[in-house]
């Protein structure tokens, strides 16, 4: 998408809305094609932390798909699968079934998990290339106003 320059006037009456969204869906696409390049996919990532107890999972018990797609509720997309990608997980012998139809990370999917949060770092420099941290930090408070002054 080419845009013209905007002055700075110009942008203060920009809606944030719009270009928040359209910062989530490039940064989204970004990340999860760096990560389909490495072979893996965000939601399979999400599926082996939310699994691990050390990492997301407070205990490191088995979950079901249920009970994982409600602690992925606050950024899973629509068009996740979560049940499809817990498959592939299962044959790459990195989750395994339990009682109850509950999923498991193995010690091989506990590996992977390490393995593939080393490709974060390097997602991330990619995309605050050029934006220092004060300024970032800026935009994530300003972000945070907005978000307070729309009520949640």
């Amino acid at each position: 998408m080419t845009t013209r320059q905007m002055s700075d006037g110009e942008l203060a009456g920009q809606p944030a809305a719009y270009w928040t969204g359209v910062a989530y869906e490039a940064l989204i696409a970004y990340t999860r094609a760096r990560q389909a390049e490495k072979g893996y996919t965000q939601p399979q990532f999400w599926l082996l932390r939310n699994l691990s107890a050390n990492d997301i999972s407070p205990d490191g018990q088995g979950m079901t798909l249920a009970e994982l797609r409600e602690a992925m509720v606050s950024y899973i997309r629509p068009e996740d699968d979560l049940a499809a990608e817990a498959e592939v997980l299962v044959e790459r012998g990195w989750l395994t079934r339990g009682t109850g139809n509950r999923l498991w990370l193995t010690e091989e999917g506990e590996q992977a998990r390490v393995d593939l949060a080393r490709n974060a770092p390097a997602i991330r420099a990619a995309l605050h290339e050029g934006i220092d941290d004060a300024d970032y930090v800026t935009t994530v408070k300003v972000l945070q106003r907005l978000i307070r002054n729309a009520g949640a």
